[in-house]
């Protein structure tokens, strides 16, 4: 025989399924409405991670983080020193860290350290994280760069213009397997002036469907 009363259980457990449904529908959608946005552009010194990375922050209405600078306003010293005081393998670990915890801030352009994304997962983690972008330029560009400003560069200073050309090559080679893994890769060889950096901010928008 038909039980009515089990009907009407039946009945109820399906309109509670359809609701419960309903509910993880709205939260995933809210979640997704709310979703922080976190840029990390990497690339060789000299490749214009602060000049694009500020005026795409400000374009934005981002916040801009330099993860060098980051640090040093943590620690009180020059990555320099950090460097001397830690080694290589004691500063690389801290900026793991500090890469870590800038991450976690919301709305926020990160230009990382030219070795940053060589070193452990980082280059993963950021990829989890949020939009990674590889700012691709040729070396001929970096040696301009780096010869005009290269005494603001204490790596830089006493190298001659072979030295310094001999030293963007070596450093590319070894790293570009490590850049090539960002989602983004963005040709950044015009950023003379206020005109061209615009003009990439624009392009820059546009891969990034921002």
């Amino acid at each position: 025989d038909d039980d009515p009363g089990k009907d009407n259980d039946m009945q109820h457990a399906a309109r509670m399924a359809r609701e419960l449904m309903g509910s993880v529908r709205k939260i995933k959608l809210a979640s997704l409405m709310y979703e922080r946005t976190l840029i990390c552009v990497s690339g060789m010194q000299g490749a214009g991670k602060t000049t694009l990375g500020k005026a795409f922050a400000r374009e934005m209405s981002l916040n801009f983080i330099d993860l060098d600078w980051f640090i040093e306003e943590r620690f009180h010293k020059t990555v320099q020193q950090l460097f001397l005081e830690r080694g290589e393998d004691g500063f690389r670990e801290l900026e793991r860290k500090m890469l870590h915890e800038v991450a976690e801030f919301e709305d926020v352009v990160v230009s990382t350290g030219g070795g940053t994304p060589c070193f452990f997962d980082n280059m993963e983690y950021m990829n989890d994280c949020g939009d990674t972008v590889f700012l691709d330029v040729e070396p001929a560009v970096l040696f301009r760069r780096l010869r005009v400003a290269k005494q603001q560069r204490p790596l830089l200073a006493n190298k001659s213009d072979e030295e310094l050309m001999d030293f963007i090559c070596e450093a590319l080679q070894k790293r570009h397997p490590f850049y090539s893994k960002a989602k983004h890769l963005f040709k950044a060889d015009e950023l003379e002036d206020k005109r061209q950096i615009q003009a990439s901010v624009d392009s820059l928008r546009k891969k990034l469907n921002k």
